[in-house]
């Protein structure tokens, strides 16, 4: 039988096990499911000072007697943040496994590399399905989150399988890994001076007069700052060698979403620029949707960046100087907008064989492309439609790249106004003589800054 909560109780101090009970019965309705053993599972760091909960930390506190706790006021405050959460389904975003393999972590954190974690565990046991039915696992849950229950797994030519969650939980693990180790910076030195002061006191740990050891609080760590345009107009070659720099990036927000903890600097792959600091979400969801080079499938996540969240989307590519100045996006960008927005209308529809009277846009669209935005004159937008049901579909339209740019800059005056008036071609000062070529970006981690 599960422990009664007792509000207040020894100084608002809760068991483990009522914990889990509490944790449980509050994260009942979340839409982000959440683990039934979230302290007293094996991965429940009780034992180094704290326990994970969604992006919160609730620290431990170890009595006289020997009996672990956790204040009941905190474990409310996470499952109040985490129940706040909306989770889309459909909205997914690859978590691996990527190109090089997941390395092993030597942080004893929870969630030190999360992604690399899941992989890991996925790959030595075969599949979501088997990993599931794994019991007593290192990896039972994440920050209090039951993640095996919302993963999903897609297979490319019966081979190549990739896995994927819900871009909501991706943010969440994303600021409870910067949290963790926001935490865990603030907690070595003390550690340390406590060690030099009071060998005896525990780790990460310290002594308080009652006899009973807890561990500094959350609060002393140092917030998130919002971006507010510090590194416009610097390159990124240059400004990636600088020492410290990712320590910078992440005590950002991230400039897109405004809510998850940045993690990579985003830039424009023709003219150099940086454009902010980005999460892992964002700046996947940014990503073209490369086949080749120069051919792009345009998927589901371009209605966000054309349509749901577009002016958004648009001042951040803007913050690039070069794509400012001559007021349009980087190739693959406009590419992708001629074909989800310039060539709406010519997209052809069928019945919905689910409906009498509905229809649906035909097949996937696809935008490919001959020449470069360097010889603008030269470079051929191409539009097709793959997998129409008929077989009567292939190329919609073919858009010369200097229409495409008239076109895009005409939409752009009329989305986002405030945007098309910050752009424009007086505005060339200290731009690079010559574009850099397009950097075709695969599905690797490493190169997953587009």
């Amino acid at each position: 039988m599960p422990e009664r909560v007792i509000p207040g109780r020894t100084g608002g101090l809760i068991s483990l096990g009522a914990a889990d009970a509490l944790w449980a019965g509050l994260t009942a309705g979340s839409a982000v499911p959440t683990a039934s053993a979230a302290f007293t599972s094996s991965l429940a760091s009780v034992r180094v000072g704290y326990v994970l909960l969604g992006g919160r930390v609730v620290a431990t506190v170890k009595a006289s007697g020997g009996q672990w706790s956790v204040p009941e006021r905190e474990v409310r405050r996470a499952a109040a943040e985490l129940i706040a959460v909306e989770m889309d389904c459909r909205d997914l975003i690859r978590i691996g496994p990527f190109g090089s393999a997941p390395k092993k972590e030597r942080n004893e954190g929870t969630l030190a590399r999360w992604r690399q974690c899941i992989t890991r565990e996925l790959q030595e046991w075969g599949g979501p399905e088997r990993a599931a039915g794994r019991e007593g696992g290192r990896l039972s849950h994440l920050a209090g989150i039951d993640w095996r229950r919302i993963l999903v797994e897609q297979t490319r030519d019966r081979t190549a399988r990739t896995w994927w969650l819900p871009r909501a939980v991706v943010r969440v693990l994303d600021a409870a890994e910067h949290t963790e180790r926001q935490w865990l910076q603030v907690a070595r030195p003390r550690q340390a001076s406590a060690d030099a002061t009071e060998p005896s006191s525990h780790p990460r740990t310290a002594r308080a007069a009652d006899g009973r050891e807890t561990t500094s609080p959350d609060d002393s760590t140092a917030p998130l700052r919002p971006y507010n345009g510090e590194l416009t107009g610097q390159l990124y070659s240059a400004l990636s060698r600088k020492p410290g720099i990712s320590r910078k990036v992440a005590g950002w927000t991230c400039a897109v979403c405004c809510t998850a903890p940045a993690a990579v600097l985003d830039h424009c792959h023709e003219h150099g620029y940086v454009r902010a600091p980005v999460c892992h979400s964002c700046n996947t969801q940014e990503r073209p949707d490369h086949l080749y080079s120069n051919d792009i499938r345009v998927a589901g996540h371009y209605t966000r960046l054309f349509d749901t969240d577009v002016v958004d989307w648009l001042c951040h590519w803007h913050r690039c100087s070069g794509c400012r100045t001559r007021t349009t996006l980087p190739l693959p960008h406009l590419a992708a907008w001629t074909a989800h927005t310039g060539c709406r209308s010519l997209r052809p529809t069928h019945r919905d064989p689910g409906s009498s009277r509905a229809r649906k846009p035909c097949g996937v669209l696809r935008v490919s492309w001959t020449g470069s935005q360097n010889a603008p004159r030269s470079c051929l937008l191409t539009v097709t439609v793959d997998f129409c049901p008929s077989g009567e579909h292939r190329v919609l339209a073919q858009v010369p790249y200097r229409e495409a740019a008239e076109r895009f800059g005409t939409w752009l005056a009329e989305t986002a106004p405030g945007v098309a008036a910050a752009a424009g071609p007086d505005r060339l000062d200290d731009l690079p003589a010559q574009s850099r070529p397009v950097i075709a970006d695969t599905s690797g981690e490493g190169l997953a800054l587009f």
